[in-house]
């Protein structure tokens, strides 16, 4: 998990005990520059996908089976414009009714459900 240095939240034991366990065998890095650091992995050849409310395509129909950074945006301001040009694809969580976003931790759970499922199938759902 990559995060920014400034403005972030921290690793506190409340956090460790709300993570249940996966904080101590997911590896955190803090980073001071987050869009240089989408560059590089992009160099790398990892695909960054970045979820935002507008984006036209939705979740399930990204491949999401090969390298890929999920960006997740602050919740209620979601992610800011630096981070967002650095996205190679842009996708929505699809929403029912009247609830119009979830909280981050629960579009991240989505997100990286999805990811899973594709992988375990190798190939997106459409």
């Amino acid at each position: 998990m990559i995060i920014p240095k400034d403005k972030s939240a921290t690793l506190n034991a409340t956090v460790r005990k709300v993570a249940c366990g996966a904080a101590e065998v997911m590896p955190l890095v803090a980073v001071t520059n987050l869009a240089r650091t989408l560059e590089k992995l992009q160099q790398r050849g990892l695909w960054v996908v970045g979820t935002a409310g507008e984006a036209e395509q939705e979740l399930y129909d990204q491949d999401l089976s090969g390298p890929t950074v999920l960006v997740m945006g602050a919740e209620g301001k979601g992610m800011r414009r630096l981070t967002r040009e650095h996205c190679d694809f842009l996708v929505r969580l699809p929403m029912a009714g009247s609830v119009s976003s979830l909280n981050v931790s629960v579009a991240t759970g989505v997100c990286l459900f999805e990811a899973q499922r594709q992988r375990r199938r190798g190939r997106p759902a459409s």
